[in-house]
Parts: C-alpha cells; structure tokens; sequence
C-alpha cells in the first residue's frame, strides 16, 4: 500500500510519552523480564553502557590515595573480577529507560551514582552542604528563566525532589533564551524540563503542575507532601506572584526571583522563614492585592514589573524596548546569556538558603555592563544614563 507523505503529516501529532525514566534492577528475575519485554517490543532503540568507566570513576572515588599508585590498573581490574564473579557486569547497577528518546542507559546504583556526579563539586561545596541541598525540596514556578534555574539546581548536586509549574509549551520565539530545541517545539514546558533534569539524575523526583500556579493548586504546590524548602518565582502573571508569597509566608519559605534587564540580572531575596510579617514585594510596589493585580492588563503589569525592578536600575535599552512593545515589539526582549546568568545566581542563592548560610537578605543587582564596559561609571555615562532614565519615568507616567 502507497503511503501519501502529505497525509502522514495531516494526521501527525505528538505521541503522549512518559517524560519520567523507569528504573530496572536487572539482578531480579521480574525486572530483568520487563526490561526483555521493552527490549522485545522494539521500544528501547538506543542502549548506552559506560557502566565499567562509571566503576573506574566510582573505585578511584573510594580510593583517592592510589588514583596515582603504579599498581592502580591492577587493583581496578582485581575489584571488576570481584563483580564479575557475582554476576556479569550487564546485570550490577541499573538500567535507566527514557521512554521519550527510546533510550536505555546502564548506570550506577542511587548513592553511587549521586557520589561520582558530585565527586568533582568537593570541596566547593563540602559534603555536609551538598547532602542538604541535594535532600531538600525545590519549586520553580516559571520556566522561561526557570528553566535555566533549575537546571542550575540540579548540575550543582540540589534538589533531588523538584516542583515544577508553568502552563505553556514551547515556542519558536522561546529558543533565544531556553536551553532546548526544535526537536521539543509544541512540548510543554514543564515536561521538556522534567526531562533535561532525569536525563541529569534520573534517580530525581519531579512533579510537573502543567496548568501552572493557580488558587486550586498552590496549596499542594508549597505543602506536598513534602513542603517546599525554598520556592523561585519566574512567573509573569503579578497576581500569581502575590499568591507565591502568600503560601510562602504561611509556609515560612525563602522566595528568590530573577529578572532580566538587559544584559544583566536583578535578584530578589524575600526571607519569609526568618521574617514571615515582612511586605511582600519588600514593599517596592507598594500595598496591592491580589485583585488589583489580577486586573492589570499586559502594559500595567509591566509598568509594575519596571516599578519592582526599580526604574532607575532599567538599562537604556531595555527602556526603549519597553516602549516600543505594541509598535515594533510585541513583548518585552529577553536574552538568553541573561536567563542562564539568572541561574546561576538563584541557584547559588537556594544553596545559600538551605544550609542557613549569610546571604543577602533583599536585592542584588549583577551587571555585565558595569563590570565590563569601560567608563561604565564615569560622570559622562552616569548622566546620560539619568537623563534615559528621566524620558522613561515621563513615558510610564511615574511619579
């Protein structure tokens, strides 16, 4: 039968696959069954067995002190003879699925294979700090720049449960600034994410809240089981935003919020587990509520987004891209060195926050311009800056 290449594309639509791995333990006779039957079916295409370098890198962990030693190759062959005389070496360890890419992959064990992944953050992140960053409880709502935070998270060694929300799928105009690509184009976000992190840790925990954060579903948001240790807002919608700090003052939580600026980051710090009665937004955009918030329209929340940022801080040509949206622009530009600076930074910040070390307790501004071009705060630059940022505050009406 002749196949009508236009008509497979008609009917094409993306299968409904699992975006979490399965986990085989193959020494056990019904695992190792299931795993056959996958096999069988033709649905594991692709299989990846570095599990010998993973011991190798696992025994010298264990051994740091004859990583150097003439007799090394020796003592490593002598410990791979050692499991091969249990079982072969196919059948240690485990057997990661990824139903998404049709990929089966050989790994280590849970606390092995998080002991070498980690091996290399020693000692710049000590042990005792990486065991509670590594156990805590994450939520990133919002994953335009929180896709990048939370990949930030989890390269780091943190979170090994993980909330993600966020409504929307990914877009074409989202490829600047999301670490992705064509292949995901449509995918929702939040399952795009989930499984950039399992392919990170597949031993991770995430649970997806694909319809993003609402009045419904916040409470399990924050509360679980387990609660939130510490929550990221990226979210855009402010009304969203003032029912985050809501939950995270009741639930005693730190929030941390990046926001672009050009090509440089704004990062805020609201530490409602060491001051649950402190203002919301640390007051920067003054007493509002939710149902003030929730009218505003797209060019009124962002005058408030510029108001939180603070206008004089906006760089001049984040000012003019404002107001050119609705002209020339149909949204506010971001780039994306600035979404993955943002993860950095946040990043550093939830691992500061989890191991209750001192961390800026309110807003910390990262320039790349101030660092990096010349005369940055020379009187020249600095007035032309303020005579910018004086049109930008008549454009927004700001008193």
């Amino acid at each position: 039968m002749n196949t009508n290449i236009e008509d497979v594309f008609k009917n094409s639509s993306k299968p409904n696959v699992s975006s979490r791995p399965i986990i085989f333990n193959v020494s056990a006779p019904e695992e190792l069954a299931a795993l056959n039957k996958l096999y069988v079916e033709g649905r594991a295409r692709h299989i990846i067995d570095d599990y010998e370098e993973q011991q190798r890198e696992y025994f010298q962990i264990q051994n740091p002190t004859q990583v150097f030693a003439s007799n090394f190759e020796e003592q490593f062959t002598a410990h791979l003879a050692k499991l091969r005389e249990q079982m072969p070496l196919w059948r240690h360890g485990r057997w990661a699925y990824f139903p998404w890419i049709s990929t089966l992959a050989h790994i280590l064990e849970d606390e092995s294979f998080q002991s070498v992944r980690m091996a290399r953050n020693r000692n710049l992140i000590t042990e005792e700090e990486q065991e509670k960053f590594y156990n805590s409880t994450v939520g990133v709502a919002g994953l335009s720049i929180g896709n990048s935070v939370a990949l930030a998270i989890v390269l780091q060694g943190g979170a090994k449960r993980i909330r993600l929300a966020d409504h929307d799928r990914l877009a074409l105009s989202n490829l600047n600034r999301i670490r992705s690509g064509v292949d995901n184009l449509g995918v929702l976000k939040v399952e795009m994410t989930a499984r950039q992190i399992y392919l990170l840790n597949p031993y991770a925990e995430v649970e997806l809240f694909p319809d993003g954060l609402n009045k419904e579903n916040i409470e399990r948001f924050f509360g679980g089981p387990p609660a939130l240790d510490v929550v990221v807002d990226e979210i855009d919608n402010l009304a969203v935003k003032y029912l985050i700090r809501e939950q995270a003052q009741k639930h005693k939580i730190a929030v941390v919020m990046g926001a672009d600026n050009g090509d440089n980051a704004v990062i805020d710090i609201e530490r409602y587990d060491e001051n649950s009665a402190q203002e919301f937004f640390h007051g920067r955009i003054g007493r509002v509520t939710y149902d003030e918030l929730a009218k505003l329209d797209k060019i009124g929340t962002g005058k408030k987004i510029v108001q939180h940022i603070g206008i004089e801080t906006v760089t001049e040509q984040a000012c003019s891209s404002f107001m050119e949206i609705g002209k020339t622009l149909v949204s506010w530009p971001q780039l994306g060195g600035v979404a993955l600076l943002n993860g950095c930074a946040i990043a550093y910040c939830a691992r500061k926050i989890l191991n209750k070390q001192p961390l800026e307790p309110n807003r910390a501004l990262i320039s790349l311009d101030e660092k990096l071009i010349p005369n940055y705060n020379s009187p020249k630059e600095i007035k032309k800056r303020d005579k910018v940022s004086n049109e930008f505050k008549k454009f927004l009406d700001y008193k």
